[in-house]
């Protein structure tokens, strides 16, 4: 007679002189406790041997789940899997399961440290964003909602951070499933532009004119930040770096002897394709900058440290640097520089560059690669057409702000 739900409910619990064993059907059977307690069990053959596996207890599983179980070990089973190996190895996995945090710190260990620049800048979008909200739960159960949810609420606050940390999550998702960590990619189809309705404007930012560029410069003389993160502006406007670049400069990278600035590849953003070096020139008028840096950093192996303790220069600070820039423009020059930030430093020295000097030569000073096969076979540095441009660069901003009162438009 087949097991009820009734007599499951009449036998738990219940004390009893022996150990008592009930058969249902399709090898389904329960063993009752002389305490009460009643397993599920599931009696099979396997390579002509008797063999019996538990698949749960009473009541945490039920009756139907218990049979829905034993449907799915005897597909196994017909397969050719031992159904008690095949148990062990789905236990195994979810007890080994990452959380979302564990996943994270894993992916930039193993691949992000390697292979990205701004790995440190990475983490810490995580340790803020991430992992207070969602850190705790696994990585495979996390659903297409939650993260939905996570993202909207960083987009309220920074749409640019939401759309980096969506792209982050979702190569490290991808590289998961491929390394078998995750079966499952939730964020993979979702985009910033469809799903976050962040629009990415192409001609965000913009290029200073030659007034504004003067009133940025004294600006930052007159404003509050320290001489060495004053120094770090004049250098990022003059060589129209990265200011990641700068940022964590090695004071090892400066070879004053050959006048060169070289960048590993793995700091540089082309580097991990291109696995070559960004190599700058450093022109003699900008080098007393450069050694003023290195005698202000708090740390001996950096161009640039924090304010007040030898590490290296955070990325919070230097993103903070354009509103100490933009209070004194206002403050003490009435000249307001609305939607001004740090990278229009970069994009000011790229525009003035293009009546100094060829296309490709600019473009090389930027850290781009060249164009199309270009890049394949042209591996010259042009660091003496570099610093030709360089020097006419340095000649027109010192012409600029070196006036008493800014350019006329």
């Amino acid at each position: 007679m087949s097991i009820t739900n009734l007599w499951l409910k009449n036998a738990y619990q219940k004390h009893r002189d022996s150990v008592l064993e009930k058969s249902d059907r399709d090898g389904l059977s329960v063993r009752v406790s002389r305490k009460g307690k009643i397993v599920f069990q599931y009696r099979f053959r396997y390579h002509g041997k008797a063999a019996r596996m538990d698949l749960g207890a009473y009541p945490v599983m039920s009756l139907k789940e218990a049979r829905e179980e034993v449907v799915s070990r005897r597909k196994q089973l017909e397969e050719g899997h031992d159904p008690r190996v095949r148990r062990e190895v789905e236990k195994r996995a979810v007890q080994g399961q990452h959380t979302n945090e564990t996943l994270l710190r894993l992916w930039h260990e193993k691949y992000v440290v390697i292979n990205k620049v701004g790995a440190d800048e990475i983490l810490r979008s995580f340790e803020r964003y991430v992992f207070p909200e969602i850190g705790d739960l696994p990585a495979d159960d996390t659903t297409t909602h939650a993260w939905m949810g996570l993202l909207e609420s960083v987009r309220d606050a920074s749409p640019s951070i939401a759309s980096r940390l969506l792209t982050n999550v979702r190569q490290c998702h991808k590289w998961a499933r491929r390394w078998g960590y995750m079966s499952q990619e939730p964020v993979a189809n979702m985009t910033a532009r469809a799903d976050l309705n962040i629009h990415k404007n192409k001609d965000s930012g913009r290029a200073f004119t030659d007034r504004e560029l003067w009133v940025v410069w004294h600006a930052t003389e007159r404003s509050r930040l320290a001489a060495r993160s004053k120094l770090f502006v004049k250098l990022t406007l003059f060589f129209g770096c990265r200011p990641g670049e700068l940022r964590t400069a090695a004071v090892s990278e400066f070879d004053f002897e050959n006048k060169v600035w070289e960048i590993p590849p793995e700091r540089h953003k082309t580097g991990q394709k291109t696995k070559r070096p960004l190599r700058r020139p450093l022109i003699d008028e900008v080098i007393p900058w450069i050694e003023e840096a290195m005698a202000l950093s708090m740390n001996p192996r950096m161009l640039f440290s924090g304010e007040s303790k030898p590490t290296e220069l955070g990325d919070r600070s230097t993103v903070s640097f354009h509103r100490s820039i933009l209070n004194a423009a206002e403050r003490q020059l009435n000249a307001p520089l609305p939607g001004m930030c740090l990278y229009d430093l970069r994009k000011t020295a790229r525009t003035n560059w293009s009546s100094l000097g060829p296309p490709h030569v600019c473009e090389v000073m930027l850290g781009h690669s060249l164009p199309g096969v270009w890049q394949v076979y042209d591996r010259h540095d042009y660091l003496e057409e570099q610093a030709e441009v360089y020097r006419k660069w340095w000649d027109r901003l010192m012409q600029i702000v070196s006036a008493k009162t800014p350019p006329t438009p």
